[in-house]
């Protein structure tokens, strides 16, 4: 922690993700309306004093949208980006301590995801399910652990021929063992970079998402479909557009720039 404070661009990716975390775990305290509430005397009003974020076109404060579907956002990429580590080690581990028949047989499978468009491949899915938020974490989360099985493998196959791993095998430590507590903590460093920098990659593939319609369901608020809500008033309602497309900005900002800070701290540890 103490590396990361005096790290500027770490320091200020912890301290906007923190903003915006605290804003989306408090937002049903801070939200002055109802985000779903309908106010037909209020469409389409500027930020004023009242509505601070401005309404859209049924009357809705976009300012209580916008945080509630921080928390939206947050949760998908959170969850999304939990499930595929979760496999990424898994397979990675598997790819780099046995290796033979069981990392060919991974590694052709990462190649043949890897070949099709991530985005695409997650359309298609969506395309045969019921739009949720949940739906969408699962699908993201199962599309997404290419990166994470490479990034394991390559680190086992480094780790693997160290002199503490011939050791632990010397005195018969199990190979569930000695993935567990031998290889798996020493990969922790590139495998935490790569979680930080793919919840800003699944952020903006949910914001995508509910753009296009595929995402999260009216009247649930999100980023995303706050912005297509937008995209038919861009020419005299610009806050529907810009304060959505900011607060996606800012926070792949703030994963990446916290990402890079961690690259560079563990970089400076090696």
């Amino acid at each position: 922690m103490r590396k990361i404070i005096k790290n500027p661009m770490s320091l200020a990716g912890l301290i906007i993700i923190s903003i915006i975390g605290v804003l989306a775990i408090f937002a049903g305290y801070l939200s002055p309306f109802d985000p779903n509430y309908i106010n037909i005397n209020a469409i389409l009003l500027s930020p004023d004093g009242t509505h601070w974020m401005g309404t859209d076109a049924l009357g809705r404060d976009v300012f209580s949208r916008m945080l509630h579907g921080a928390q939206i956002s947050l949760l998908v990429g959170i969850v999304a980006v939990g499930i595929s580590t979760i496999i990424g080690i898994i397979l990675g581990s598997v790819a780099g301590y046995y290796r033979g028949i069981a990392d060919t047989i991974i590694m052709r499978l990462v190649d043949v995801m890897l070949s099709i468009p991530s985005f695409f491949l997650i359309l298609a899915v969506i395309a045969f399910l019921t739009p949720s938020i949940w739906n969408i974490m699962i699908v993201i989360g199962l599309t997404s652990w290419m990166g994470v099985t490479r990034l394991v493998r390559a680190e086992f196959l480094s780790l693997k021929e160290r002199d503490f791993v011939l050791a632990a095998q010397t005195l018969g430590a199990s190979d569930f063992r000695i993935i567990l507590t031998h290889l798996l903590p020493n990969s922790l460093g590139p495998i935490i970079v790569s979680t930080v920098l793919g919840v800003a990659s699944a952020v903006l593939v949910e914001s995508g998402l509910s753009f296009l319609g595929l995402g999260v369901q009216a009247p649930t608020a999100s980023w995303g479909n706050i912005l297509t809500d937008g995209k038919e008033y861009i020419q005299f309602a610009w806050w529907l557009s810009l304060f959505p497309g900011l607060a996606i900005l800012i926070t792949v900002l703030g994963y990446n720039l916290l990402g890079e800070g961690l690259r560079d701290n563990f970089d400076q540890n090696t």
